[in-house]
């Protein structure tokens, strides 16, 4: 199990839970100062762009966080090349306007050998039946719900970070007039 060494994930409890169930720990890159930085990149990709920077704590958030995920793993594994080159680059090719493109994961799984005849079928058949502007548009919706969801709490966070001898930003700001005389 990898994690990002931090103590808010891995405390005693889980230390013994994962005992109990044989499961070892291991660092992506051991001994590295930064390796939270490798983390926090890969959130940055997929659950920060795609599900931002707010607490979800409720079961209606959960609800629309799963069926978001769902489009998004569609979106990124059918029909969206990675945006890294070099990962992909030995399987790269070349169009007629010059520019490289990457094999999307699910043409690099067909192109590994490793699927039976049927399960290849199965994926193309959905990935056919798949519908990108349709799921940009379920994508886009799914994350205003997610703002709408979040904006109460955000605020309240937000208010309750402010000193409260600010003036009140509704009453507005009183300004001196200067006078000619």
């Amino acid at each position: 199990m990898d994690f990002d060494n931090g103590t808010e994930f891995l405390n005693k409890a889980v230390i013994k839970w994962a005992a109990d169930m044989e499961i070892f720990f291991t660092r992506s890159r051991p001994y590295k100062k930064n390796d939270q930085a490798t983390i926090e990149s890969k959130n940055n990709h997929l659950v920060r762009r795609y599900g931002f920077y707010y607490r979800y704590d409720t079961d209606e958030e959960r609800a629309v966080l799963n069926r978001l995920w769902h489009l998004v793993n569609d979106r990124l594994n059918y029909l969206t090349p990675p945006s890294n080159p070099s990962a992909t680059a030995a399987a790269a090719t070349v169009t007629a306007a010059g520019s490289t493109t990457s094999p999307r994961p699910l043409d690099r799984l067909l192109a590994a050998g490793v699927l039976s005849a049927a399960q290849q079928t199965e994926l193309l058949t959905y990935r056919k039946s798949l519908n990108p502007a349709a799921i940009a548009h379920q994508i886009a919706d799914l994350q205003a719900a997610l703002l709408r969801l979040a904006k109460d709490k955000t605020e309240q966070l937000y208010l309750t970070a402010i000193p409260a001898a600010l003036p009140a930003l509704k009453a507005g700001i009183r300004i001196k007039s200067k006078t000619t005389t």
